[in-house]
């Protein structure tokens, strides 16, 4: 395909996104509005952006960051902290900070992430096997590419012995099905309490945040996490992780992150914290055109007869796209693409390797910023059948724009 074809493919599916487009700006409004509220709330001031040393006590920054995150995301209290590495290392916490030795917690949205495997059931590792905390996977049903929670298996896994807490994953993984929604998780968390008011629901909140107008705190989780490398880093923040819910958790949390005799009362971070607060405020806008990006890959690879999910006309409840290749080949290449459009190590050629944490061989492409960064535009791969390749992220709507034109001309030239 030439550069010309692309552009035209790229403007008509542009032209016709211009409802699913506005129905973005106004949740992105919303939150916008939300996130401006819980800087007034918390009066953040510039004296708030100054890091500490040592013990870091007395952080003014680092606990008015954590209390306006929470605000935010509709918490009662939150850790906020660069000291958390990624994703994986907020859920760990999450988990290990609220699981006993002898409880139970179930997984009802299938296997978690497979980064989380071994923090689960790892050997020799210091899972949460070895500690005596016990697991257990629920499925989801799908009608269509919709994920369904099978309540009657959640039901009798319940009744049949206590979960200290039921686990679920918002965004999809490498699976094929949509993510999962606010609404539907408000209901399942409905069902839960209904059944066992004291099983705790945990979330994985990853690639989910101001997605919709709505958080799975609001709806009555006990706790989420995610990455500030992600949608609520706005692209601006340069690492760290969040754990967020009802108070008495968090703190619980917090001594898992520091010591039991210390939690959130220490934790320095010379650096400052401006970019955490600017990446903050900017995630309403950011998110926004990542999800603009995610429709517009949709709506072209669709309109050319390949399978996309979301579809186009479908709700996304995350940033990712997968678009299924038709070969190894065509996923290698449209990952190539991506890497020669991206703003850093635009000169690098993406190969599969064997990524810490994952099941098979990952190719990556993400040219970013913070490294790792997924809210930046990046595209990723196991390599298995079927040869799925999953997009997310665009600091612009224009960059994606551009990286659909160059990965549509390399793609339908390896048809």
């Amino acid at each position: 395909m030439d550069k010309a074809a692309a552009a035209k493919i790229v403007e008509e599916s542009i032209a016709a996104l211009s409802e699913e487009y506005a129905v973005l700006d106004d949740i992105a409004l919303y939150n916008q509005e939300k996130v401006l509220n819980a800087f007034r709330k918390n009066a953040v001031q510039a004296r708030h952006f100054v890091g500490s040393t040592g013990y870091g006590y007395d952080d003014a920054g680092r606990d008015t960051l954590s209390q306006v995150f929470a605000d935010a995301l509709g918490a009662e209290s939150a850790v906020v902290s660069p000291m958390i590495t990624a994703g994986t290392q907020a859920l760990t916490l999450m988990l290990f900070g609220v699981l006993r030795p002898g409880d139970l917690f179930i997984s009802v949205s299938g296997k978690p992430y497979d980064t989380l495997t071994d923090v689960i059931s790892g050997e020799n590792c210091g899972s949460l096997k070895e500690f005596g905390v016990d697991f257990a996977v629920i499925g989801l049903k799908t009608e269509g590419l919709i994920p369904v929670f099978d309540l009657e298996a959640i039901e009798k896994a319940l009744k049949s012995r206590f979960a200290k807490a039921v686990f679920v994953g918002r965004s999809r993984g490498y699976e094929w099905r949509s993510a999962i929604s606010v609404a539907q998780i408000g209901e399942m968390i409905a069902f839960v309490k209904k059944i066992s008011p004291d099983t705790l629901v945990l979330v994985d909140n990853c690639y989910g945040e101001f997605v919709e107008k709505t958080e799975p705190t609001d709806v009555g989780a006990d706790l989420i996490a995610g990455s500030l490398i992600k949608n609520i880093g706005g692209g601006i923040a340069p690492t760290g992780g969040y754990i967020a819910g009802k108070k008495h958790l968090v703190e619980l949390v917090a001594k898992r992150l520091t010591a039991p005799s210390l939690g959130m009362e220490v934790g320095s971070y010379d650096g400052g914290y401006a970019r955490f607060y600017q990446g903050l405020f900017l995630a309403p806008q950011v998110t926004k055109n990542a999800l603009k990006s995610s429709f517009l890959f949709a709506k072209a690879y669709g309109s050319l007869g390949f399978e996309t999910l979301p579809k186009p006309g479908m709700r996304a409840y995350d940033i990712v796209t997968g678009i299924r290749m038709n070969s190894e080949k065509q996923l290698t290449g449209f990952c190539e693409a991506v890497q020669s459009v991206s703003p850093v190590d635009s000169n690098v050629v993406p190969v599969p390797w064997a990524m810490p944490g994952y099941q098979h061989d990952v190719i990556m492409a993400a040219g970013a910023f913070v490294q790792g960064s997924s809210i930046e535009l990046s595209a990723d791969a196991p390599i298995k059948e079927p040869y799925i390749v999953y997009v997310q992220g665009a600091l612009t709507f224009e960059h994606a724009c551009i990286a659909v034109r160059e990965t549509l001309q390399k793609v339908i030239a390896d048809n």
